[in-house]
């Protein structure tokens, strides 16, 4: 309780930048899905091919601009962010032009699920270095506590007054409640807490690695499936939950309650895994963090009830949990604090892409006649595979931990 009571404000941010960004998340998106496709007459493949296009863009787009975070004060560059993404909010109300909603969907990418989880998991890692892991794993719960509440108020607002007036409460939300929060929030600075005088934690070999330093060392590349298959596979679940009500017979409503469970799944795990983190090192998380996800897709298929996608949910929200914890706290253990916004644009522009990829990749298989049900077995899968060969990585970088700098 301390531990809450000495950094509340500093936590505080964390969770309202976490559970601001859900306007820009797949999830939340994925609920107009129906009405988009109707409106101006796209295919489950074609609406999938515009939001991998507008997020890759996004991705691209953070490589080049997630560096503010190491220079620009969070208090102005969340500000900067959050006032983007309110303007993204009016423009899905009013676009009548699939070009407009082109640019809408990737400024809503762009701020939601990129600037803001980035800046969120960077002030974190930087902020906290000892308790690193629990201060993430409660700053997380911003994430499935919109995931656990907004699919069915969302819901019930498009059914009362329709899905471009529903982007415009979105819009204000954001301009009237998220920016003045942050505000005043941030109004205070922070410096690095429990670090060397103030100057950050350093990562391997005792020092600080720049972008540079990070994308030439081999082990970065070893993360990077583990960076894009929780981002893949958990937006594509929740991007064609239309598309699986349909092919099912289920309504969106009945569905609505697995997202509860989800996030349930999801801030249980992310706690515990936070804890984990901490005491024995993200590293050790690897190879474990993929298997109930594996687990979740093989029963999407068989699923004959909604019960049954609420499992597949709930499993897949065990991985999202562990996953979101690992990503706050194995950069900067293994690579430093200094320059972190730098090299944690990469990262994030990693996963960004993953979520990019997946619905067009998958839309376009539906548009070939092969459900999303069907597609699940090969994800569970890959996820299966996958964590087998995270355990060789795994050794590996605890190995890199003991030993000094080259030379």
């Amino acid at each position: 309780m301390s531990f809450l009571r000495e950094n509340a404000r500093w936590l505080a941010t964390g969770l309202l930048l976490g559970l601001g960004s859900s306007f820009g998340q797949t999830y939340f998106i994925a609920l107009f899905a129906g009405e988009i496709r109707e409106a101006y007459g796209l295919t489950d493949g074609q609406w999938g091919g515009i939001y991998t296009i507008a997020t890759v863009s996004s991705a691209c787009l953070l490589i080049l601009f997630g560096g503010r975070a190491d220079t620009v004060p969070l208090s102005r560059l969340a500000v900067i962010v959050t006032g983007v993404f309110a303007l993204a909010c009016v423009l899905m109300a009013v676009s009548s032009s699939i070009w407009v909603l082109l640019v809408s969907v990737f400024l809503l990418r762009f701020c939601g699920q990129g600037m803001m989880t980035h800046m969120k998991a960077t002030a974190m890692a930087r902020w906290f270095v000892a308790t690193r892991g629990r201060a993430m794993a409660i700053t997380n719960l911003g994430y499935p506590v919109g995931e656990a509440l907004l699919p069915l108020v969302t819901i019930l607002i498009i059914a009362t007054v329709g899905w471009r007036a529903t982007w415009g409460v979105a819009a204000a939300v954001i301009a009237f409640v998220l920016i003045p929060l942050l505000i005043w929030l941030l109004a205070q600075d922070r410096s690095p807490k429990g670090s060397n005088g103030g100057q950050g934690a350093p990562g391997l070999f005792g020092k600080h690695w720049t972008r540079g330093e990070v994308l030439a060392h081999p082990l970065f590349y070893a993360f990077v499936p583990l960076l894009l298959t929780p981002g893949f596979i958990g937006t594509v679940v929740f991007f064609h939950a239309v598309h699986v009500a349909e092919v099912k017979g289920w309504t969106l409503t009945a569905m609505a309650p697995s997202y509860m469970t989800y996030a349930t799944a999801s801030v249980t795990m992310g706690l515990v895994a936070g804890w984990a983190a901490d005491r024995f090192g993200p590293a050790r998380l690897m190879p474990f963090v993929l298997i109930p996800m594996g687990l979740g897709m093989f029963l999407i298929g068989p699923a004959e009830t909604p019960l049954g996608w609420a499992v597949a949910l709930t499993l897949v929200g065990v991985t999202q949990g562990m996953a979101a914890a690992l990503a706050g706290t194995l950069l900067p253990t293994l690579f430093g604090t200094n320059h972190l916004g730098s090299v944690r644009s990469i990262a994030t522009a990693i996963m960004v892409f993953a979520t990019a990829i997946g619905p067009g990749i998958t839309g376009w298989f539906i548009d070939q006649g092969v459900t999303y049900p069907d597609q699940g077995v090969a994800q569970g899968i890959w996820c299966i595979a996958l964590s087998l060969a995270l355990l060789p990585v795994m050794f590996w970088t605890v190995r890199l931990q003991t030993q000094k700098a080259p030379g």
